[in-house]
């Protein structure tokens, strides 16, 4: 007996292996770590495998005796389920910025915490501060430590009536994808005025001072970088 393509069959195979070129797309670029935490990187080569075995399997019984009809609602189904695939790919690269602040809750208060025994000893990190503010044994053990020297990295944004050397350095922390990003900030100060501008990323290098419920960073040193391959935080 004869056997011929079934446009349904072929149709959703080339819908599967658009995706699984996405997921092994992410995973080779490193894409990835603009959507996922580190915590769920996972799912990219577990779905890049399970969606070209899909696939394969989808195409490798695509000829039939009698092919199926690809009615136009599934056209339009199919077609719907692809173009995320043709978006990411299609357009550039981007990451949550300051204008994102607004619409994102803080970072404190979000229920993910740091021990003690982390923030009161080895390198203070930018989760280190901001989970210290979430406690009071958080910000007693980061209060020890104040006048010690850090280096921390962010983006720069500039907070309405702030001081012309005063920034908030802000990075993103994503716990599961970026849906659930929060923001996490420290104010610095001593920046050399109107040399950095809001989204700009930069390294501080100075040292901390836990005032009341806020942190500061008196820099001493404020210099441009480009924006790390992975932006966001993972707790």
């Amino acid at each position: 007996m004869t056997r011929r393509w079934s446009p349904s069959r072929v149709a959703v195979g080339v819908v599967l292996v658009a995706w699984a070129g996405l997921f092994w797309f992410l995973l080779a670029s490193g894409r990835w770590s603009l959507y996922l935490s580190t915590r769920t990187f996972w799912v990219v080569p577990t779905g890049a495998v399970l969606l070209t075995i899909a696939a394969a399997g989808r195409l490798a019984s695509g000829r039939v005796p009698s092919p199926e009809p690809l009615p136009s609602s599934t056209s339009w189904t199919l077609g719907a389920i692809a173009l995320p695939v043709v978006l990411i790919l299609a357009l550039p690269p981007a990451t949550l910025s300051g204008y994102a602040l607004g619409r994102r809750s803080g970072f404190v208060g979000s229920g993910v915490s740091v021990s003690t025994s982390d923030i009161a000893s080895g390198d203070l990190s930018f989760i280190d501060i901001a989970a210290a503010q979430s406690s009071k044994e958080g910000m007693a053990a980061l209060r020890s430590r104040a006048g010690e020297q850090v280096t921390l990295e962010g983006f720069v944004w500039q907070q309405d009536g702030a001081s012309a050397d005063e920034i908030l350095l802000t990075r993103y922390v994503v716990t599961c994808c970026v849906a659930d990003a929060t923001s996490a900030q420290v104010r610095v100060v001593n920046v050399p005025p109107g040399r950095f501008q809001a989204d700009d990323w930069v390294r501080v290098t100075g040292l901390i001072y836990p005032l009341g419920s806020e942190i500061l960073v008196d820099a001493s040193g404020v210099q441009a970088i480009p924006q790390p391959s992975r932006p966001y935080l993972t707790p």
